[in-house]
């Protein structure tokens, strides 16, 4: 029988190879069924009839005849309950939960559209605003989807198709460096080097004319790098990979970063000569580590290699492919530590970038394959704890991140104690819990002390400092983040650069400086920061600094926080984008303000929102 789908991307409709199906009948039927899609965890009904019905007489009576025309068109048993909840009949499917899968094993190509396209919804400003929200989100996740199926392809030799993926990706977003990278990477592999310079060429003028900008550095580096190349005579034995690898670990630890990561591109080198699959998987994994910790690298070259290693540890075990690789535990064979680095990095690296359903499916794979791995576990359970921070799930933060502590602990990582100790201040200072928030950096701080780790430090720092001045310590507070401003720009970390500016930003303000606020504004923006989150909420200060100044750039820096917190599913910055923007006069964003509030549990939002009164 063949497979029926929703197709909520695009002109909404539900289609059957061969068949005619009913359609569900008025655009906010197909309302209902999008809002209850993305609502896997169920809604209230007088929640959804308020929403989707706000000027009905008998709001309850709409939704009720709107669900009885799903029923006829889904099933019987489709959809009900308090909470509502959508249960698709089997053998049916929907787009948009397939496109939000942990999982990502949907072909992207058959998502294309926005959601609902076509139909508007001004009646209803508060699903209006809901709905420009879930545009936003899953076109970033189709977009990400393209692009890590063309490095999927690229890596288990499918350059056709990295081709066809990548070119679909840019499509979605023109100026995407990493897509453009990709895809000359695949023409370079099918021979097409002419094609690969004309579409080097075809970037470098899109970003000169459209952005006054140079040609991206991943894109130079997709059509000119090469591996470097051994010493002639070198055996390509597993000692010499070893013994690279261990020079790279004490070049890195020395901080001569780029010496380390040319030793880690020979050990590659000589790995891919031996046919040690394994070998070569850790080469690049531990490469891929080291570009990502050590030199900033977030793009389209760390995930190749990502997702080349997953390929070849793939290779080495037995054949499989890499999804099978993530579930393949049974006493006959071992849970994998490189898949599950691999793994991890990629779900690292989703979250930085704000694409947290990705993120998610990654860190899935990642415990599954490091079952019985504690130290892996816990580097895991960082980086859930840090999504669910980034996308206001607070509860779930600490909770993971206390976990992740326990087994740093227990495995005597100090470092790795150090980052769940400063995300975990991190979530406190969110939520206004100051005492321990103060006590969590300072654990923090004493362990990256311990172990000298300065790389490390802007972020404690900057944070410690907000304790401070969040407690109205503005004495304490300031020597703190100006040493975070300090040592990220020695570091030259965009990310902790934007942190700190923005800290500098809203001490500022506690000084009654607001021309030294924008000043640091100006240049946090001027930043390029890897991570979504710290742009975000750098532009949530800008707004508010704006806004208390009465400039015209109120405006720009609320809608531009609106949709990148959309795109990247970060909640509380959405609701503080809508905030800003009823402040500014917006009646329906006032409107949503109370209804996205509602799912957050963090008081220090309640808190402010209630002296803007919005709430």
């Amino acid at each position: 029988m063949a497979e029926t789908w929703i197709r909520l991307l695009g002109p909404p409709r539900i289609e059957s190879a061969g068949t005619a199906l009913r359609q569900p009948r008025g655009r906010k039927a197909w309302a209902v069924l999008a809002y209850l899609a993305l609502q896997p965890g169920g809604t209230g009904r007088a929640r959804t009839a308020t929403i989707l019905f706000p000027d009905a007489e008998d709001p309850l009576g709409a939704l009720r005849w709107n669900l009885s025309e799903l029923r006829r068109t889904l099933g019987p048993d489709s959809v009900g309950g308090d909470p509502l909840r959508l249960v698709l009949p089997a053998g049916w499917n929907c787009d948009v939960r397939a496109a939000l899968a942990p999982s990502g094993d949907a072909d992207p190509r058959t998502f294309d559209g926005e959601l609902l396209e076509g139909l508007a919804f001004a009646d209803c400003p508060v699903f209006e605003s809901w709905l420009e929200d879930q545009r936003h989100r899953l076109e970033n996740c189709v977009l990400t989807l393209l692009y890590e199926a063309s490095l999927a392809a690229l890596a288990a030799g499918r350059a056709d198709d990295a081709v066809d993926l990548a070119t679909r990706a840019l499509h979605l977003d023109p100026f995407n460096a990493d897509c453009h990278a990709v895809l000359i990477k695949a023409l370079v592999s099918l021979g097409e080097y002419r094609r690969a310079r004309e579409q080097a060429d075809k970037c470098r003028e899109l970003y000169r004319r459209e952005l006054g900008l140079g040609v991206p550095a991943e894109v130079r580096r997709a059509l000119s790098d090469a591996a470097p190349a051994a010493e002639p005579g070198l055996p390509a034995s597993s000692a010499a990979v070893r013994s690279y690898l261990d020079a790279a670990e004490a070049s890195l630890s020395a901080g001569s970063v780029d010496r380390g990561l040319e030793q880690l591109r020979l050990a590659a080198e000589i790995a891919q000569r031996t046919g040690d699959h394994h070998l070569l998987a850790e080469s690049l994994v531990t490469l891929s580590g080291a570009l990502i910790h050590q030199a900033g690298g977030r793009g389209a070259e760390v995930a190749d290699l990502l997702h080349r290693a997953l390929q070849t540890e793939a290779l080495k075990s037995e054949g499989l492919d890499p999804e099978s690789l993530s579930k393949a535990h049974n006493p006959g064979r071992p849970a994998s530590r490189v898949a599950a680095a691999a793994y991890r990095e990629l779900g690292y690296l989703s979250v930085q970038r704000g694409i947290p359903d990705r993120a998610a499916g990654w860190l899935e794979q990642a415990a599954r394959a490091a079952d019985g791995f504690d130290d892996e576990r816990s580097r895991i359970l960082a980086i859930q704890g840090m999504a669910a921070s980034d996308t206001a799930h607070y509860g779930e933060a600490l909770a993971a991140l206390a976990e992740s502590s326990r087994l740093a602990t227990a495995a005597g990582g100090r470092r790795l104690l150090a980052f769940s100790e400063a995300l975990t201040g991190r979530v406190h200072l969110l939520r206004g819990d100051l005492e321990p928030a103060a006590e969590a950096l300072d654990r923090a701080q004493e362990l990256i002390a311990a172990e000298h780790w300065t790389a490390f430090e802007p972020f404690v720092a900057g944070l410690r400092g907000e304790t401070f001045l969040a407690a109205g310590k503005l004495d304490d507070a300031a020597p703190l983040i100006d040493r975070s401003w300090v040592m990220a720009d020695v570091a030259g970390d965009h990310c902790y650069l934007t942190l700190a500016a923005g800290a500098k930003a809203r001490l500022s303000m506690a000084l009654n400086d607001p021309a030294a606020a924008e000043s640091w504004l100006k240049r946090g923006l001027d930043t390029s920061p890897w991570y979504l989150w710290y742009r975000a909420r750098l532009l949530d200060t800008a707004a508010e600094v704006a806004i208390d100044g009465g400039s015209p750039a109120a405006g720009d820096y609320a809608d531009r926080l609106g949709t990148m917190a959309s795109r990247g599913a970060l909640r509380e910055l959405v609701v503080r984008a809508h905030s800003h923007r009823a402040v500014l006069g917006d009646t329906a964003a006032a409107e949503t303000i109370p209804w996205l509030a509602k799912d957050i549990d963090n008081p220090a939002l309640n808190e402010y929102l209630a002296r803007r009164g919005q709430l």
